[in-house]
């Protein structure tokens, strides 16, 4: 979220007088606040006031241009308009626009902002009952890749692309895992052979329309709303064009070392089949994509290391990492 090198604390406080003086581009009844209540790519805050809520997100500097958002924004209403899951409607400014723009001194340049409506549920974490909750997540996935097969995309299309040369390339969109906080030569070596090993599995799967798409690209705990029996899936900053098969591994983003996860693996696939066909011989390569997944969040603390949750996770990230590469490569390489 970083303005040059404003420090993040600065940044945040810059950015909720923005939110709550931008409340006014929406019909949002008189006196609502909007309140900070995450921090990642973007900042996102909750807005309320007496009966009323609704969920506003200022997105990051230089990280998707107007059009790339009215790509997302229209994936996401075609999901929902289509029928193949449930997803956030964005709310309408009161000049007819989804996406509104505002800015505030001292910031240099302005920000981009939608409005979703307010979902219900929580939010799932490590101590939920999760298997229940991933068999729901291998539905909707599954139903999020047959629409990403089938939808005719508006003109032009402009979103992420999350293959192997954006994880690894020399413009990788998160950054050089090697530049990751605790990344010693040992660590290093074995994250080396990982990428290789992943490369060249990943090249061999091929990107063939029946594995490669449109994806939600961060289908993890954090963006998943639990309603009772019902998963719902929200925030899709990230979507673009990916192996679908990525979608699991982003799943089990930040606890792929929980000894839940073989379990949450089989629970997904149930749930996928239910609705999607899924090869045994695809379905094998979900440990690269889990790999692939891994590395790209690895760069991601290391670029991203002003936020407070890549500050937390940064002093085990790197060698738990290489701990689940070696165990990787005992079986893949």
């Amino acid at each position: 979220m970083a303005t040059s090198d404003m420090p993040l604390e600065e940044l945040l406080k810059h950015l909720e007088v923005l939110a709550n003086a931008s409340l006014h581009l929406w019909d949002i009844p008189e006196g609502a606040r909007a309140r900070l209540i995450n921090v990642s790519e973007n900042a996102t805050y909750l807005v309320e006031a007496p009966g009323y809520k609704s969920v506003l997100r200022i997105h990051r500097e230089n990280y998707h241009t107007e059009r790339a958002i009215e790509c997302e924004l229209a994936w996401s209403r075609a999901l929902r308009e289509d029928g193949a899951i449930t997803t956030p409607p964005a709310i309408a400014g009161r000049n007819g626009k989804l996406i509104q723009s505002g800015r505030v001194e001292p910031l240099p340049n302005p920000r981009f902002m939608v409005l979703f409506e307010y979902f219900d549920g929580e939010q799932p974490d490590e101590t939920h009952d999760l298997v229940n909750s991933f068999e729901d997540l291998g539905e909707i996935a599954a139903r999020t890749h047959l629409h990403s097969i089938s939808w005719q995309r508006p003109q032009p299309f402009e979103r992420l692309t999350w293959d192997l040369d954006a994880v690894f390339g020399p413009n990788a969109t998160w950054g050089n895992w090697r530049d990751a906080p605790n990344v010693t030569p040992e660590i290093g070596g074995i994250l080396e052979r990982v990428e290789a090993t992943v490369t060249k599995r990943l090249t061999a799967f091929g990107k063939g329309p029946d594995r490669y798409g449109l994806v939600h690209a961060d289908m993890r705990l954090a963006n998943l709303l639990v309603n009772g029996r019902r998963t719902e899936l929200i925030d899709f900053d990230d979507c673009g064009f990916g192996w679908f098969l990525y979608d699991f591994a982003t799943g089990i983003s930040f606890m792929e070392d929980n000894p839940m996860v073989p379990e949450l693996e089989r629970s997904w696939v149930r749930g996928y089949r239910k609705v999607r066909e899924l090869p045994q011989e695809e379905a094998a390569e979900l440990d690269t994509f889990v790999m692939l997944r891994r590395l790209a969040l690895l760069a991601w603390i290391g670029s991203h290391i002003e936020a407070p949750e890549p500050q937390a996770l940064a002093a085990d990230f790197a060698p738990v990492s290489a701990e689940l590469g070696e165990a990787y490569l005992q079986d893949f390489a």
